[in-house]
C-alpha cells in the first residue's frame, strides 16, 4: 500500500440542531476516529483551506501496523457545507493532500443496509444519496471507498427526506454507539489492511 496519506471523511449536515440525524452518522463515526487518535478538529489546514475553510481537519496516525507500528497518515475531515453540496470540500482536501480517488474513504448513512449493519464497497452507484452523487460529480470518478452506515428504510410511506433529517429513535439509540464503533473499526481496517480485508470481515456473518 501506497505511503501517501489516507483522507476519511464523514458526510452530515452542519449545525447543532442537525447533529444527532440518520443522515450525521458519517459525522459521528469522524468523531469516534478523532477520539481514537487523540486528535481534534479545526480548519488547520494552510493555503486553500485557509482562504476557505469549508471542513473541519484533524490530522492524525490511525491503527497499529505489525510490530506495534503507528498506522497510516489519515486526514480526518467533516464538511462544513450541507450534505448536497459536500464534493467541493472534498475534492479541495483531496487535491490539498494529494490524496488518490483509492485512498479516499466516505463515511456515509445507507437507507438500503439495515440499521446497525455497516458494509463496505469501491465505486458503484449513489442510490439516490446526494452527499455521493455531489462528491462524484467534484471528484470526476466513483472509485473512491464507501463505509456504508445502516439506518434502514423509513417505517410506513414516510418519504426518506425526512426519515433521514431525524433524530435515532429511542430503540435505536441503545445500539448507536455500538454501530458508530463498528465503523470506525471499519474505517481503521481499510486504512491499515485494505479494502478486501475490511469486507471479509463486516460483509462475513458469524
Amino acid at each position: 500500500m501506497s505511503d501517501g496519506p489516507w483522507l476519511v471523511v464523514g458526510l452530515g449536515n452542519p449545525g447543532p440542531q442537525y447533529a444527532g440525524n440518520r443522515h450525521n452518522v458519517g459525522q459521528m463515526v469522524l468523531d469516534e476516529l478523532a477520539r481514537r487518535t487523540g486528535s481534534t478538529f479545526g480548519a488547520r489546514a494552510s493555503g486553500l483551506l485557509s482562504r476557505r475553510p469549508q471542513a473541519a481537519v484533524a490530522e492524525a496516525r490511525l491503527g497499529v501496523l505489525p510490530g506495534g507500528v503507528p498506522g497510516p497518515r489519515v486526514v480526518l475531515a467533516k464538511p462544513t457545507t450541507y450534505m448536497n453540496v459536500s464534493g467541493g470540500p472534498v475534492a479541495a482536501l483531496a487535491k490539498y493532500y494529494d490524496v488518490p480517488a483509492e485512498r479516499t474513504v466516505l463515511v456515509h448513512d445507507e437507507l438500503d443496509i439495515p440499521f446497525a449493519d455497516v458494509r463496505l464497497k469501491r465505486g458503484g452507484g449513489e442510490g439516490g444519496h446526494n452527499g455521493l452523487r455531489d462528491t462524484t460529480k467534484a471528484l470526476g470518478t466513483k472509485e473512491y471507498v464507501r463505509v456504508r452506515v445502516g439506518v434502514g428504510r423509513p417505517p410506513g410511506r414516510m418519504d426518506p427526506a425526512d426519515y433521514v433529517l431525524r433524530d435515532f429513535a429511542k430503540a435505536e439509540l441503545k445500539d448507536l454507539p455500538w454501530l458508530v464503533d463498528a465503523a470506525a473499526d471499519a474505517v481503521e481496517l481499510v486504512v491499515t489492511q485494505g479494502l478486501e480485508a475490511a469486507q471479509l470481515k463486516f460483509h462475513t456473518k458469524g
